[in-house]
């Protein structure tokens, strides 16, 4: 017990940096992949597939990694191996111009992202369960700032020493992160029992898990499909530089940070977290729909610094409702389930649109997935609603029969 408290004074810090530096590693490629694997020749169906590849793997390896979290209680292990796959993904890009080693590598990073499942639980253990929403609303500005100023300085490094470098200086940075991450705090529940598979099946049906998860993949498509798929490669449309590529992710990003502290650590307690949802796709889906409508490279970046914040309102509540009801034995299972079920969007979005720029045009393509976050706003709406409604109409009621408690529903 004497070194929990030297560890208390520095693990919230170091936890937060190692978390900028994973993210930034994770997101230097992203303003220019699609554009650079279409300038090695690959369709527009082709480069969705490649920057789809990315959520794909999470959704497959996720629960997985949440399940065997819970069982063995090490998240520490996993963001060391998350390190290490970012950095093998950045490198591998770097060696080859083959397209099916590149949707490979881009699985290897999907791989290394799923791992944000225990980044999540590890850093909500440092604080009071009631306090999860304002947790996640945290880490989120974090994640976003690694996301944010990797996006920029891969974009930057792109436009002045070529397409490579961007995935060189992911590789170096998340090298540094690597090395921070020995020295996080893992913390182990006392006593905490060990997730059997009846409490894998109890997770897998849970509600609001499903609810959330489900607004997730809405979520996920929007995002996915635009400023981290295919609005860059419009931008080249209306004459974007590599840097302006990068200019434009990176403001479409910045206020995704600023939204998440705000939304997730004091919005939610002042109007709701299911309304703060909500708030959000309305913002995106709109400025998303405007995306067709913008004529010019700076009314472009107006438009998704706006959509911007719909993300940051949206994506830490999301977050925070998944694992908020749940027991501490099971928090990196439903926290699987839920990244894992989201990253069906981040594959469905940017390969949807790959599609619409083939098969119809990137603007059309845009235009839909701006009305399904408008839609998506109205279904979540109700949806939450009946989950909340349910969820407590299920709550077991303590009665006293003969000296013993007997737990009936409502």
């Amino acid at each position: 017990m004497s070194t929990s408290q030297p560890a208390a004074s520095y693990r919230i810090p170091l936890f937060c940096a190692v978390t900028l530096l994973f993210w930034f590693s994770m997101y230097t490629c992203v303003p220019i992949l699609a554009a650079y694997v279409e300038s090695l020749g690959a369709s527009h169906k082709m480069a969705g597939l490649i920057v789809g590849m990315y959520g794909l793997s999470q959704m497959l390896l996720r629960i997985p990694v949440g399940v065997v979290s819970d069982r063995f209680h090490k998240r520490k292990l996993f963001i060391v191996f998350g390190l290490v796959f970012s950095i093998l993904a950045g490198l591998g890009i770097l060696i080859t111009q083959e397209l099916s080693w590149i949707l490979i590598l881009r699985a290897l990073a999907g791989a290394a992202a799923a791992t944000w499942v225990d980044f999540t639980i590890l850093f909500a253990s440092y604080f009071q369960k009631e306090e999860t929403t304002k947790a996640i609303g945290t880490l989120t500005v974090y994640n976003s700032l690694g996301q944010m100023f990797g996006i920029l300085t891969g974009g930057w490094m792109a436009d002045v020493y070529g397409w490579e470098s961007a995935f060189l200086i992911g590789a170096v940075v998340g090298g540094i992160g690597f090395i921070g991450s020995f020295f996080l705090v893992e913390k182990v529940e006392q006593g905490g029992n060990k997730l059997t598979f009846s409490g894998v099946l109890e997770v897998a049906g849970d509600r609001i898990l499903l609810t959330v998860s489900f607004l997730a993949i809405l979520f996920q498509v929007l995002t996915f499909a635009t400023v981290f798929g295919f609005t860059p490669v419009y931008a080249q449309s209306l004459g974007a530089t590599k840097l302006d590529m990068g200019l434009l992710t990176f403001f479409s990003t910045f206020p995704t940070a600023l939204a998440a502290w705000i939304g997730g650590r004091h919005l939610a307690q002042k109007i709701g977290e299911n309304k703060v949802i909500i708030l959000g796709f309305i913002i995106s889906g709109v400025f998303t729909l405007a995306i067709p409508f913008t004529g010019s490279l700076w009314l472009l970046i107006v438009s998704q610094a706006i959509a911007g914040l719909g993300r940051g309102f949206t994506q830490p509540v999301l977050m925070a409702l998944s694992i908020k009801h749940m027991d501490s034995s099971k928090r990196a299972t439903a926290m699987g389930f839920y990244q894992a079920i989201y990253g069906l969007g981040m594959f469905a979005g940017p390969l949807f649109m790959g599609a619409a720029g083939d098969w119809l045009t990137l603007q059309e393509g845009f235009v839909i997935v701006g009305l399904l976050g408008c839609v998506t706003a109205a279904l979540g709406h109700w949806m939450l609603l009946s989950a909340n409604k349910r969820a407590k109409s299920a709550k077991p009621t303590l009665t006293s029969s003969g000296g013993r408690s007997t737990a009936v529903p409502k």
